[in-house]
């Protein structure tokens, strides 16, 4: 079995996730049955168990603050459209967690830890909009929040009368307001809403800053509120008293963006700080107003979480180094059975002047003298970005003599603010500009054969791809998209709710609003001047980039009899079979085989 099979093949696990009242019950996600799937265990026996057994998998889990029970979501074959089911943690039968909820797109959850065993739910379809519903002691579900624009589930005060709700009502999908909800009535009374208080940093739309709900104080009675905001051009975490209002901004003076967690005392905060594609953690002392480092290699922690002893448990990896969950006692603290991934080439830092400012690339490059044969790996988001993590799809290409070069584009999280908010209006158009840029310096640098160079990507990196296939058609040898954006007008109409208040957002109204700023973006507008070989493969089911407007994208390829091959798979947006992954993997290789010069 090659390598680049065994990456994929190799058991992994996620990041335990414990519950907050019982903390040696803990859930974590794993591939070892070949679909990645939910387990529960038991740390204080090592008892492990597979919670969830789906055809297409399920990553999509909680367990409640007293460990007794998972709730999973339960969609159908990946199109993300379901509802909530309950297990206990010991194993039996699956029962709806709310009945009386019909089906949804999922908008957050809390579940909350006082004696009315309460829950919140949050909801997404077409035909309400955004919806958040409260259960209490096992009775009927009722609204609390509804509104057309997205919103969703906060976090739930310890006592769960406090409820925090992340909302867009302004209309800005990617800036966030918040409100605090009061929970009120006794057993058997009604319930009463009352609005505690309110926080908007959009000012209108004037400024155009987002807040987030990081998670209210684990201490009882204790109302304030971590958050996080951008007052100062980056993500950075803020206590939010929600009784006095009162605001305390921290000194937390690190560059990139700064995210944040409470200790189970309330002590102090676990800081996860993401600077130019590598992460570190920190402890923040509340009381004294003091960072400490919490030591970790260099790379990327995926996920961190700070145990009731101090202690901190992490996920990391580098791009040489297949993930480890591990512990700040030295341990590794879950690790699957059997095979271990093969390592690959660490990553290098490349600088590139773009138009709208220096772009961050990382770099893989495979044995022997350049220039490669490159495949440009677009990540997806846009609100996202690549890092110094491993990743088995970029390693499989540079174990067939490729080199990866991977861009950080305007419009990736990480280098502040103003690049992650700057594609607004002219969408796709900006990405491509930073990406062009990179690929100049690929060429002129002698890294990569201009004659032999692909550009990849999946979900916004396949719509990049299909986009810069037909904007930029002298610079691209080849394309693969995977999940793509093909024609954006058709993709609006057809994608899930909230994705639609995002697009919105991005391009300032619906296609019917300003058609011209949807033509300008859709690679459908461009299929003409596409002349690079065009690969696709697209979830039949999936809900963000459906599979109409790939198939309206493929007709006018169809029509021109440009050279091209689709793959139409079983799945959502993107597949949870291992084997289904390597199958992909494998037709993209293949096709760039074929296809590329030798």
């Amino acid at each position: 079995m090659p390598d680049w099979e065994k990456r994929f093949r190799a058991p992994r696990v996620s990041l335990p996730e414990w519950a907050e009242d019982a903390p040696d019950r803990a859930l974590f996600v794993s591939n070892a049955t070949g679909t990645y799937e939910l387990y529960a265990w038991d740390r204080a026996t090592g008892a492990q168990r597979q919670v969830t057994d789906r055809p297409n998998g399920t990553t999509d889990g909680v367990l409640t603050p007293d460990g007794e029970a998972v709730w999973w979501f339960s969609d159908t074959d990946g199109d993300e459209f379901g509802v909530w089911m309950r297990q206990p943690f010991g194993g039996g039968e699956d029962v709806p967690a709310v009945p009386g909820l019909e089906p949804s797109y999922p908008a957050g959850l809390a579940i909350g830890r006082d004696a009315r065993s309460t829950a919140v739910v949050g909801r997404s379809t077409d035909e309400d909009g955004s919806t958040i519903h409260l259960v209490r002691d096992g009775g009927a579900p009722a609204v609390v929040y509804r509104h057309r624009e997205s919103a969703g589930v906060g976090d739930l005060s310890r006592d769960g009368t406090l409820l925090a709700i992340e909302h867009t009502e302004h209309g800005d999908a990617m800036h966030s307001a918040l409100r605090v909800l009061r929970l009120g009535g006794g057993p058997g009374e009604p319930l009463a809403l009352a609005t505690v208080a309110e926080l908007d940093d959009t000012r209108g739309g004037e400024e155009e800053l987002g807040l987030a709900v990081m998670g209210f104080s684990p201490v009882e009675g204790d109302t304030r509120l971590l958050i996080g905001h951008q007052r100062r051009g980056r993500w950075e975490p803020m206590v939010w008293d929600v009784a006095d209002g009162s605001q305390t901004e921290l000194p937390i003076e690190l560059p990139g963006d700064v995210s944040a967690e409470w200790y189970p005392d309330g002590s102090g905060l676990l800081v996860a700080h993401s600077f130019e594609a590598r992460s570190e953690l920190w402890r923040y002392d509340l009381a004294a107003g003091t960072l400490a480092r919490v030591d970790t290699p260099a790379g990327t922690v995926s996920g961190a979480t700070a145990r009731p002893d101090g202690t901190v448990e992490y996920l990391w990896s580098s791009a040489a180094v297949p993930p480890q969950v591990r512990s700040t006692t030295g341990e590794v603290v879950l690790d699957a059975p059997g095979m271990k991934a093969p390592g690959s080439v660490p990553v290098e830092d490349v600088w590139v002047d773009g138009p709208g400012g220096r772009v961050h690339a990382l770099v893989q490059r495979p044995e022997g003298e350049g220039p490669f044969p490159t495949v440009f790996e677009i990540h997806g988001g846009p609100t996202w970005h690549d890092s110094d993590a491993f990743a088995a799809g970029p390693a499989a290409w540079v174990d067939h003599g490729y080199a990866v070069v991977r861009v950080n584009y305007r419009g990736s999280t990480g280098y502040g603010r103003e690049w992650t908010d700057a594609l607004k209006h002219r969408v796709g158009l900006i990405e491509l500009e930073d990406i062009g840029a990179v690929r100049e310096w690929a060429v002129s640098s002698g890294l990569a054969d201009p004659r032999r160079i692909v550009l990849s990507g999946g979900s916004w990196g396949g719509y990049l791809t299909l986009l810069g296939l037909g904007t930029q058609p002298d610079a691209w040898s080849l394309g693969l998209a995977a999940v793509p954006v093909a024609d954006y007008v058709t993709a609006y109409h057809d994608e899930m709710e909230g994705l639609k208040a995002m697009d919105r957002t991005l391009l300032g109204g619906t296609p019917e609003e300003v058609p011209e700023r949807f033509a300008a973006s859709s690679p459908l507008t461009y299929v003409e001047a596409v002349t690079a070989p065009v690969y696709i493969s697209a979830g039949v089911n999936d809900p963000r980039c459906p599979i109409r407007q790939v198939d309206n994208y493929v007709d006018r390829l169809v029509a021109r009899e440009h050279p091209h091959e689709v793959y139409r798979y079983d799945a959502g947006h993107g597949s949870l079979v291992v084997e289904e992954r390597i199958k992909q993997v494998r037709l993209e290789l293949d096709f760039a085989a074929r296809y590329l010069p030798a």
